[in-house]
């Protein structure tokens, strides 16, 4: 179910003379900062923003990372960058019990706003909060749940926003998702499989941004340059939930690396099955044409993806849908061209992985793949 509750309104205008303060000064503004749980979507963490009226006992978060699961066709939608997300505004208190529930913790961060930057910040949450501009096109790296509240706060900040650079640090984006997912290898495998060439190449500091703990880091250490003077971006910080306990669920018990090892194993009793009897298997043959083949035709609708880094994935060098057009030559045992543009395929997979990062377990693969094209050369020469 998909939360929302509208802005209160508030008086913006300012205070007459009667009054001794300014009602933003009653307000804290936060950025919300919060440890991954075990759910496929959360393995990287969440960002929101709260906004917390003292005077009017007003305390809502602001979280662009609400979304409809239940929506048709929702992970083929994700999958191929075309996923929906929405800003959803409701109690403070609800979002903590969310994190609580599941065992994460949530760090606050009050920022060191201005009156001045506080009226804008409200105006900027209203204008987002309105219909037509509340949902936007996600994607992962570059629009998420983190990147959305870091650029509403930049853009309203009086002055210069200077972030504390980061010394001889600059991972790829792969790199950072393998920190997220490496207590989960087959989220690991699924990840590396889709993510292309770009997904390797060296990130700066705003680029890094897309997850959470990083922004929170940058946040910590940011300096706000105005009049002449630096003053910090965080004034406090407060650990708003504690980390709880989480359940962890099992995942498959084998690894991937221990699948094509168990898949090498098999593959060469096979071989050796035949070396004997001097005759391939041509089942065996279909059955990994097939399974190669309706891999490909995933990895190959990723390259048309709007997920910029899944556009150049040279892994479709092995999983493309090319086996499935000679699975019934090989079934007639007729000559076919098959053997020949695998060996290439497989060669040029080789080739590539001096560019690209490969997922884990397919060189294994590949050289099973390479296995059958060498066998089939021998056995009917």
């Amino acid at each position: 179910m998909i939360l929302t509750v509208s802005v209160r309104a508030q008086n913006t205008a300012m205070p007459d003379s009667a009054e001794t303060t300014d009602p933003m000064d009653s307000v804290e503004v936060s950025l919300l900062t919060c440890s991954p749980h075990e759910e496929i979507y959360s393995l990287y963490g969440h960002s929101a923003l709260r906004w917390h009226d003292l005077r009017n006992n007003t305390d809502l978060t602001f979280n662009w990372g609400v979304f409809n699961f239940d929506k048709p066709y929702f992970v083929a939608r994700f999958v191929f960058g075309l996923t929906d997300y929405e800003l959803g505004a409701y109690p403070y208190q609800l979002f903590l019990q969310e994190y609580k529930r599941v065992g994460s913790s949530v760090t606050e961060q009050v920022l060191n706003l201005t009156v001045e930057e506080k009226y804008r910040l409200y105006d900027a949450l209203r204008e987002n909060m309105q219909p037509e501009n509340k949902i936007y096109r996600y994607n992962y790296f570059y629009d998420n749940c983190s990147t959305r509240p870091r650029d509403i706060v930049e853009r309203c900040i009086e002055g210069k926003l200077e972030y504390a650079p980061r010394e001889d640090f600059t991972p790829s984006y792969r790199e950072m998702v393998h920190i997220c997912v490496r207590n989960h290898p087959w989220a690991a495998f699924g990840n590396d499989l889709l993510l292309g060439v770009r997904a390797d190449l060296k990130t700066g500091l705003r680029e890094q941004e897309f997850l959470p703990v990083n922004l929170l880091y940058d946040f910590d250490r940011a300096k706000i340059y105005a009049n002449g003077e630096y003053r910090p971006l965080v004034k406090e910080r407060r650990m708003a939930v504690p980390p709880g306990v989480q359940v962890i669920e099992q995942d498959f018990p084998f690894t991937p690396v221990e699948c094509a090892i168990a898949f090498l194993a098999i593959s060469l009793l096979i071989l050796f099955y035949e070396w004997k009897r001097k005759k391939t298997c041509k089942y065996w043959d279909a059955l990994l044409m097939l399974v190669q083949g309706l891999a490909g035709c995933v990895l190959f609708v990723m390259l048309f993806s709007q997920h910029p880094t899944t556009s150049t994935n040279l892994q479709v060098l092995l999983l493309n849908p090319a086996p499935l057009f000679f699975i019934p030559a090989v079934l007639r045992r007729r000559q076919t061209r098959w053997w020949i543009v695998l060996s290439t395929m497989v060669v040029l997979f080789f080739i590539g992985g001096i560019f690209q990062h490969y997922a884990e377990g397919m060189i294994i693969v590949a050289s099973c793949l390479l296995l059958r094209a060498l066998i089939n050369f021998k056995l009917k020469a």
